[in-house]
């Protein structure tokens, strides 16, 4: 006599599985390319192969962004994509009717939140959670949603309001290279790996115009300063002096020509974030002047006498 488990015969199982390999093999062999799928619920049957097939699928078409619903899942292009950032693209989604019908993209998102605060009677604050293992895109993210809000939250009437929100715009977009700069590192699995967390706040007044901005910061990895993995290296400001500083600067930082320092492993690697320059312009747009630099520049060295009677220099914070 055949037995029920919780309500289902014994041979239930074994043809459910049957059941869905067979969907599984019509979904995967249908005539929709997979590619086309801008949003996962459209995934039928919703498994790991079919979820990862169509990634896969978008990804090899140069598509990086999915929609999963209400949630956006964006890929790493490991490559520059500067056509799907262009202040053109912005202004496309910014002033489409609806841009959830535009195809997914980050700035679809960064849209209809800035539409929720707009569409409110009283300012109700939004956020947008980024969220990813490391290497996965994250402070690209952020970069692209902050420069989104600084284009389409700044576009007051009279001049000098103008001035104001440039400004403002200007502060938000350089603090991403100071921080990149004090606060990201070459891990091995990524060459800009942020070693902290941040919650950035953007303000705006009643009329949806950018008024000010805060981030606040937690969670730094101190650690790295003093021990660094195999292959990886120390935070990237410590590289940007050592490389960009002038003969002068190196001589009033205590920094000697052809020093190597202990807490600075690969320093032969060159890196795209290793220009000192962008990092200094950036700290002189956030009010902090020459002066105030230099003293955040200046290091210590510390010699030691290790038995084999070669002087080493320490990095010393």
């Amino acid at each position: 006599m055949l037995q029920q488990v919780n309500g289902r015969s014994p041979g239930f199982g074994a043809r459910g599985g049957e059941s869905l390999s067979e969907d599984l093999r019509e979904f995967l062999v249908g005539e929709a390319p997979l590619h086309q799928l801008d949003d996962l619920t459209k995934v039928n049957p919703v498994t790991l192969e079919t979820v990862l097939r169509c990634l896969q699928a978008r990804y090899m078409a140069d598509t990086f962004y999915t929609n999963a619903g209400c949630t956006l899942v964006a890929l790493n292009p490991f490559k520059p994509v500067p056509e799907l950032y262009t202040p053109e693209l912005m202004r496309e989604y910014h002033t489409a009717p609806q841009p959830q019908k535009l195809k997914p993209h980050i700035f679809t998102v960064g849209e209809q939140t800035y539409r929720n605060v707009k569409s409110l009677s009283e300012p109700i604050n939004q956020s947008i959670i980024v969220s990813g293992e490391s290497g996965a895109g994250k402070t690209w993210t952020s970069r692209c949603l902050m420069k989104f809000y600084a284009a389409v939250a700044a576009s007051p009437t009279s001049w000098e309001s103008h001035k104001v929100a440039e400004r403002i715009e200007q502060r938000i977009l350089n603090s991403n290279p100071v921080m990149e700069a004090f606060g990201n590192a070459c891990t091995l699995r990524n060459n800009n790996s942020s070693r902290f967390g941040k919650f950035i706040q953007l303000q705006l007044n009643r009329a949806q115009q950018m008024t000010g901005a805060a981030v606040h910061t937690y969670l730094l990895e101190k650690t790295r300063v003093a021990c660094q993995a195999s292959s990886e290296r120390n935070f990237h400001i410590f590289y940007q002096i050592c490389k960009g500083a002038s003969k002068d600067e190196r001589l009033h930082w205590h920094l000697p020509e052809g020093a190597a320092f202990s807490w600075l492993p690969n320093p032969d690697r060159t890196l795209e974030e290793d220009c000192f320059e962008v990092t200094r312009e950036a700290m002189l747009h956030l009010g902090i002047d020459t002066p105030t630099q230099n003293n955040i520049f200046k290091v210590r060295r510390k010699p030691t006498s290790p038995p084999s009677g070669r002087g080493d220099r320490r990095l010393l914070a």
